[in-house]
């Protein structure tokens, strides 16, 4: 049945480009819905054509070809069943085996596995070097600890340490800073405003609102954040910070305050 194995993989070529390019409904279907019909229907003439192939040759052989293939349709379907359990345990994996990692995901998306703490470390890039960060929507700004701001060159003076913050451990003081450039995988922001705080006063750089606030969307869906950049046709606003007392948020106690002033 050569015509079978033929449409069979006209079906598959159908079901790439639709999952590499995407485009329109299809009869009402997501693109990747109508992908995974084309490659169902394409694995089923093709699987169809050498059960046929064995039962003309043997009785035996095929009966034999029909239940190996059956198995094999039963535990595709079963993955496709339970695909985002699947996933999810996979995510699961990736953050044990590399927190934080960005995964590039479709267009300009980025996935971070959840650990097994159920954080999510994220790892990005401050004016382009490397940097483990907390994500906390609690926190308004981005946050760097004053040992991670001095690798990076950042040394505020002792006059610029202005921003009045309650941590976990007691009021101290934050400087503000703007960074030039934050990155997470192809997502590329620039002129964050950050805080440096004291040394001893935070063990962890926070990843907060200053940059979440810049994306088209994030979200946690199941074991993994997802990150989805977005093109801005404006300049971002010069940011400044009250001097009121702040705090941070989960990974402390309340949010920064953060203010904007418009040029």
């Amino acid at each position: 049945m050569p015509g079978a194995v033929g449409l069979g993989l006209l079906l598959l070529a159908c079901a790439w480009a639709l999952t590499a390019f995407g485009g329109r409904e299809v009869a009402g279907l997501r693109p990747e819905e109508a992908a995974g019909l084309a490659a169902a229907g394409a694995a089923i003439l093709i699987v169809l054509n050498g059960v046929g192939n064995r039962f003309r040759s043997s009785l035996g052989e095929g009966v034999l070809a029909l239940l190996a293939w059956s198995t094999v349709g039963a535990g595709f379907a079963a993955l496709y069943a339970y695909r985002d359990e699947a996933r999810d345990m996979a995510f699961r994996a990736l953050g044990e085996l590399s927190p934080g990692q960005p995964v590039a995901g479709q267009g300009n998306e980025v996935v971070i596995a959840r650990r097994v703490d159920g954080g999510f470390t994220v790892q990005a890039r401050i004016n382009g070097r490397p940097r483990a960060f907390a994500f906390d929507t609690g926190a308004s700004a981005v946050v760097l600890t004053a040992e991670s701001a001095a690798s990076l060159g950042i040394r505020p003076g002792p006059g610029a340490y202005r921003i009045q913050v309650q941590t976990a451990n007691g009021r101290t003081a934050a400087a503000p800073v703007v960074l030039d450039t934050v990155a997470v995988g192809p997502i590329s922001e620039t002129r964050i405003a950050a805080l440096v705080t004291r040394p001893g006063a935070l063990t962890v750089n926070l990843l907060g609102m200053s940059f979440l606030e810049r994306l088209a969307s994030y979200e946690v869906r199941g074991s993994r954040l997802i990150l989805r950049g977005g093109a801005r046709g404006d300049d971002p606003p010069h940011t400044r910070f009250s001097k009121k007392t702040s705090g941070y948020g989960s990974s402390l106690k309340r949010a920064i305050s953060v203010q904007p002033v418009r040029r």
